[in-house]
């Protein structure tokens, strides 16, 4: 065991998800890794980097076969922040993998994905890291395929930690990967580019929060009645109004159609696409505003438009 390397696995759907049980079975069977579990005691999609700050978070052991797990009261980063510590396992993970994600995560959906935020905090702290998620369809997706897919990323996660050990593999990202719906005839991996794909969404008036179907963390509506649905009630009053997301319909990414992540999911490959965490503008509007920064000083007062 001690010569094994160390895998830190967390989520944002909560640690009873069966996208983080599938991937966890997987690398226990392996019986090459030490498994270690940190994710949210409950349901973290879509709360991006978020961080709990003003309260401690409890952290609750749970039977996991073959891993060493626990539930945090707490968000995916700050389920990777505790679980890299020290403070809670007594080692730092060689690899951090957050997922695996009921949901694709491409485009501008990584901003907001809790799932991409658990591999962003261990890359924070120079810890290699990927996340994973799959494209859940609702109707046409199952539970099993979450064990196909964890399946599907196992040589790019035995590659990752050789490269690990002998201290070649890159600091300065982390691998954030998306697996097809039909990951049983997955047309191998792809090398890609973070899109600007997004579902434009719009705000509905509801009189009860069960209305319609689950959100999942990529912002796109299951209605599958199968799904894993949120059972939270309101205590609703009379000064008080429930508005729900729904989807509009999705913007496909725009310019750079050969390399990007929406793309190449959507038929039938698995994307790998190297992240950061800069968020630096396009080129083009940095140098729009070179030259409009220096004459703000000579426009006129506000009280004058």
């Amino acid at each position: 065991m001690e010569n094994q390397p160390t895998i830190m696995v967390t989520n944002d759907d909560g640690i009873d998800a069966p996208g983080l049980r599938a991937l966890v079975q997987v690398l226990v069977s392996t019986r090459r890794f030490q498994v270690l579990v940190c994710a949210p005691d409950s349901e973290q999609s879509a709360v991006s980097h978020s961080i709990t700050w003003r309260h401690p978070i409890a952290a609750r052991r749970v039977e996991i076969e073959g891993a060493t797990a626990y539930a945090i009261a707490g968000t995916p980063a700050d389920c990777t922040s505790l679980g890299i510590s020290k403070s809670l396992f007594p080692l730092i993970p060689d690899l951090v993998i957050s997922g695996i994600n009921m949901g694709s995560n491409c485009g501008y959906h990584i901003v907001y994905s809790g799932t991409v935020a658990g591999a962003r905090e261990a890359f924070f702290n120079d810890i290699p890291a990927i996340s994973i998620s799959y494209d859940w369809f609702g109707g046409q997706s199952k539970v099993e395929n979450f064990t196909l897919a964890a399946e599907a990323c196992m040589p790019i996660i035995t590659a990752a930690l050789v490269e690990i050990k002998k201290k070649t593999y890159p600091l300065r990202c982390f691998l954030n990967i998306d697996l097809p719906t039909d990951v049983a005839n997955n047309k191998g991996y792809k090398l890609t580019k973070q899109g600007n794909s997004i579902y434009k969404m719009k705000w509905k008036q509801v009189t009860s929060d069960m209305e319609g179907g689950k959100m999942l963390s990529t912002m796109t509506m299951d209605m599958d009645s199968t799904a894993p649905i949120e059972t939270d009630t309101l205590n609703l009053s009379q000064d008080r109004i429930l508005f729900k997301r729904e989807v509009l319909g999705g913007k496909l990414d725009e310019g750079d159609f050969d390399e990007v992540d929406f793309k190449f999911v959507q038929q039938g490959y698995i994307t790998v696409t190297p992240l950061g965490a800069l968020s630096n503008a396009e080129i083009g509007c940095h140098s729009y505003f070179q030259d409009w920064l220096p004459s703000v000083g000579e426009l006129p007062s506000a009280s004058s438009l």
